[in-house]
Formats: C-alpha cells, structure tokens, sequence
C-alpha cells in the first residue's frame, strides 16, 4: 500500500470514529454533539448571554440561537430576561436538562486531548503542523469551523 493510501484510510478512520460517536450520542442522549456542547458550556458560564455562548462555542450567533430554541423546545434549556439589563437574556439549564446532560457520555474530544497533552511539546507540534498541512492539501484551511469532533447539521434534533 503507498503512503498516500496510508494517510487517506487514517482521515477515513477518523471521520468513521466521529460519526460512530455522533450516532451514539444522538441514541443514547436524543441530542446533538453541538446541543450538548452548547448546554454544557451554559453549565460551565453559569448566567450566559447568547453572544457570551456563541463566542464560548465558536459558533454564529444564529447558530446558537437557532439550538437553543431546540433545547428550550424539548424543556432543557429556558431563556431569562436579565432583572439588571432588560436588554439582556441569559440562558439557564433546566433541572432536566442537568438530569440529561449528567447522562451524557464526555465529549470525543476529551480522550484526544487528554492524550494529546502527554505527548512532549515536540510531538504536539509535530502532529499540528501535518495535520494543518493536510487541511492545506484538501483546500480546507479556510473553512470555519469550532473545535467539536462532531459530524451532521447543527440545527438537527431527533423528534
């Protein structure tokens, strides 16, 4: 097998392991990997505006807004009006969506960075700049995108 060979089945591999997790979050949770991102991050910032949530995420403000109101549909997230700031709404996690997002595997990120971050400085830089050169080679590098190893439309939530 040539090497170019290697490296496409390894990205293949990958892509296969985000996916596997995605369908295994939705179906054991009925969420979405950037729901749970977004509900652990208001956990996380306590009373949150929306703009706070976006740039916390590294999503568009439509986007976190458009999942919150899909979380606050199914009763697990609920938007506050600031009693200081009237202008202002803060998101707050409900108690099921706490009950839910205890239930929650961790994130597949988490394991990745966690190993990531044992690896000598070297490594770690090694491993960054191939793999920023192979989103170069793929025509990828400018595609805007959060830190979130999960796959599929953002907005989707199983009925």
């Amino acid at each position: 097998m040539e090497k170019h060979e290697e490296v496409l089945i390894s990205i293949r591999q990958i892509i296969r392991a985000i996916d596997l997790h995605s369908k295994r979050l939705s179906k054991e949770t009925g969420l979405t990997g950037p729901q749970l991102i977004l509900m652990r991050s208001i956990r996380e910032l306590g009373e949150v505006t929306i703009r706070e949530l976006s740039k916390h995420t590294n999503m568009s403000q439509a986007t976190a807004t458009t999942i919150l109101d899909r979380l606050e549909k199914h009763e697990l997230v609920k938007r506050v009006r600031s009693e200081k700031d009237k202008r202002k709404v803060h998101a707050h996690l409900t108690e099921k969506g706490m009950e839910k997002l205890g239930q929650a595997p961790m994130p597949l990120q988490q394991n990745f960075i966690n190993k990531f971050q044992q690896l000598e400085e070297w490594e770690q830089s090694l491993l960054l700049s191939s793999v920023q050169r192979i989103s170069s080679m793929m025509n990828a590098e400018d595609i805007d995108v959060a830190p979130v190893l999960e796959i599929g439309s953002i907005t989707y939530h199983p009925e």
